[in-house]
């Protein structure tokens, strides 16, 4: 199964300000069902999420939620369910 990657010790126990959730491409989660998934845990649009599937499975990641640790944590949570790499994260820049 798949599991989060945290930034560092210092954010995890620091985890005030912005945060963000990356995907990893892989090889055997349809496009559709992490599309599906993303519109459900980020509640975005379905351009939106199919242009962030596609930017991960182009780039190999892609960032689909931006907010608290909490908020970015639960996001990566539900990706993982359907075996999706994350990655929550300091926004950029901090």
């Amino acid at each position: 199964m798949s599991q989060t990657i945290l930034e560092s010790e210092f954010h995890i126990i620091n985890n005030t300000g912005r945060w963000m959730t990356e995907i990893y491409d892989n090889d055997f989660t349809p496009l559709k069902q992490v599309v599906e998934t993303l519109v459900k845990a980020t509640r975005c649009t379905f351009e939106e999420a199919n242009t962030e599937a596609w930017e991960a499975q182009t780039f190999g990641k892609a960032a689909v939620y931006f907010g608290s640790f909490e908020e970015c944590s639960s996001v990566a949570s539900a990706l993982e369910i359907i075996f999706v790499k994350t990655c929550v994260r300091k926004e950029w820049g901090d």
